[in-house]
């Protein structure tokens, strides 16, 4: 069974956000449910993955940054979050109690080695703060994980 972890921009548009869903559906849909998901669940790129793993009938792992992390995440994404966190079979918590970008990358960190293969929904830019996407994209690949870069043509985050 392959891990599967996810990295990527949030807030997205709903047009990049739907874009994005058929991209990750495909590259995803191979494997069906003989994968497992990872994600830490936040809105835009990690709760897209999370459905499409679980719309496979594939079983999620989530990461969870801090204790205070749900709280740092829009209000509007908190249902989904709660949802999608009910679903997952493994919840991986890190000890921290704000949601910083250190725990942020520490988070991608975790995910990174827990995972087979990196799927980062990323325009290829660089990271707008520490621990953004771009740096764990640069983490997984300084260990020689695989990276599957994600992003609709002409889009703009």
């Amino acid at each position: 069974m392959i891990r599967i972890g996810v990295t990527g921009h949030r807030a997205l548009s709903p047009e990049v956000s739907g874009a994005v869903a058929e991209l990750v559906s495909a590259h995803l849909e191979p494997y069906g449910c003989e994968m497992v998901g990872l994600s830490c669940l936040a809105d835009g790129a990690d709760a897209v993955f999370a459905e499409a793993v679980l719309a496979a009938g594939a079983p999620l792992e989530a990461v969870v940054p801090a204790a205070g992390y749900r709280e740092a995440l829009p209000e509007e994404h908190h249902p989904v979050y709660d949802r999608l966190l009910a679903q997952a079979v493994l919840v991986h918590e890190l000890p921290h109690t704000e949601s910083t970008s250190k725990a942020h990358m520490e988070a991608g960190r975790l995910l990174v080695r827990r995972c087979d293969q990196l799927v980062a929904v990323w325009d290829g830019r660089p990271a707008r703060g520490p621990g953004g996407t771009a740096d764990v994209v640069a983490y997984a690949r300084s260990l020689f994980r695989p990276v599957s870069v994600l992003w609709p043509d002409g889009a703009r985050r």
